[in-house]
């Protein structure tokens, strides 16, 4: 009797380790997938960022160069341009929240959590089937209910 008590924890002790074995595993190849959707993200973003500095760059240097040639003054033309860009960063400092940390904080964690609505669905669509199934057992029994009451 002994032995069987002794041999049955033996194996569940031996189960329950491969388990948290398993489970850990499970843990760091999910971190490491999102660790690399999330890097994937920054790096595609700075490249973005850093296009979109050249084409303002280049954007102000045409203007520059366009205002200096109508007023016949480069510095007057250049001076223009930069208090445009003076005026830009201010509003996009005043309203960096809403332009700009609140989309990026969403899209990180939207593209973080992709991968936990595709396992929610799953869970979803399988609870939706269970339910449907006993919505059916139950139109059976009652159907059985009403069959033997006649």
């Amino acid at each position: 009797m002994e032995d069987n008590f002794s041999n049955y924890f033996n194996q569940t002790g031996k189960v329950a380790k491969e388990y948290l074995e398993t489970r850990l595993d499970l843990i760091k190849l999910q971190s490491a997938g999102k660790l690399s959707k999330a890097l994937g993200l920054f790096f595609s973003l700075i490249l973005a960022f850093l296009l979109f500095f050249f084409v303002i760059v280049f954007l102000g240097m045409v203007l520059g160069f366009w205002i200096g040639e109508m007023t016949n003054s480069f510095t007057i033309g250049f001076s223009c341009s930069a208090a445009l860009f003076v005026v830009l960063l201010g509003i996009l400092l005043i309203f960096r929240k809403p332009l700009i940390q609140t989309p990026l904080s969403n899209m990180l964690v939207r593209e973080l959590m992709s991968e936990m609505d595709i396992v929610d669905k799953e869970e979803e669509a399988k609870s939706q089937e269970r339910e449907e199934k006993d919505a059916d057992s139950k139109k059976m029994e009652e159907e059985e209910e009403l069959y033997e009451q006649l």
